[in-house]
């Protein structure tokens, strides 16, 4: 599994982001998450922090401008600025300060970088976050079925109180100004066959889709290691199928095999 141990990492040649310079806002050295996801290139969530605590705001604030400047003398400039890292960013107290001090230096430093969050989208019901969520040029959120049971068993949630119909209606609130990104996959778990690419999960997902209404769909799979074995990376020309399903439902479609 990775985790990555700085607070700035890259630039990356990602799938779906181009250059993109991650932003790590939790331990260098623990994976910290609200889901935790049977797919998740990170590994499951620590029981403990070992050693290292969470960057403070100021701490990230030099870090990036380190690393911009580096860029910028070498001319080198990021298509996006990206907070992802070993776990859920926005569990970090002071996620919206960072992101205002995250424009403000892109605004100086690569003024045509874009700003993007990967979210799994648990954590937008609080205010600051959510406030930060509309701030950011791409907020993309996580939305992998629209079943309970199937996210129970492909996201693993850690609070109770999350569920399918709360998600939709948090969405919801952005109004579209939301990317929906869904990780497609099948295999055997210990409780049986997981699978959300069956006519069902993909019938409900899109009418999800109808009433969150994001300006974009983004659509993936496996492309790690899993820590959970006996997982199944999605054909591109399946992937291709479920685009093309959302697009005729008039969606504006991302894949990335």
């Amino acid at each position: 599994m990775i985790l990555f141990n700085e607070i700035i990492f890259g630039p990356v040649r990602s799938r779906r982001l181009g250059v993109s310079l991650g932003v790590n806002l939790l331990p260098v050295d623990a994976k910290i998450c609200s889901f935790d996801c049977i797919y998740c290139e990170c590994g499951f969530n620590t029981t403990t922090i070992k050693e290292s605590p969470i960057p403070t705001r100021l701490q990230v604030y030099e870090a990036l401008e380190t690393k911009l400047q580096e860029m910028v003398t070498e001319d080198l400039y990021p298509d996006n600025i990206t907070f992802a890292g070993n776990g859920e960013p926005t569990l970090h107290p002071h996620f919206e300060g960072i992101i205002d001090d995250t424009i403000e230096l892109r605004n100086r430093y690569c003024p045509k970088a874009k700003v993007s969050v990967l979210s799994n989208s648990s954590r937008m019901h609080k205010t600051s976050i959510f406030n930060a969520l509309l701030k950011v040029d791409s907020n993309i959120l996580k939305f992998d079925s629209a079943f309970d049971e199937t996210v129970r068993r492909l996201d693993r949630p850690v609070g109770k109180y999350f569920n399918v119909a709360w998600q939709i209606e948090q969405l919801k609130r952005f109004e579209g100004n939301l990317i929906i990104q869904t990780m497609f996959l099948r295999g055997i778990l210990d409780d049986g066959v997981i699978d959300n690419t069956t006519e069902t999960e993909l019938n409900a997902w899109l009418d999800a889709l109808k009433i969150i209404k994001p300006r974009q769909v983004m659509i993936y799979t496996i492309d790690r290691e899993a820590p959970t074995k006996g997982l199944e990376k999605i054909s591109l020309a399946e992937l291709n199928r479920i685009a093309d399903k959302a697009k005729a439902e008039g969606f504006d479609v991302m894949v990335s095999d």
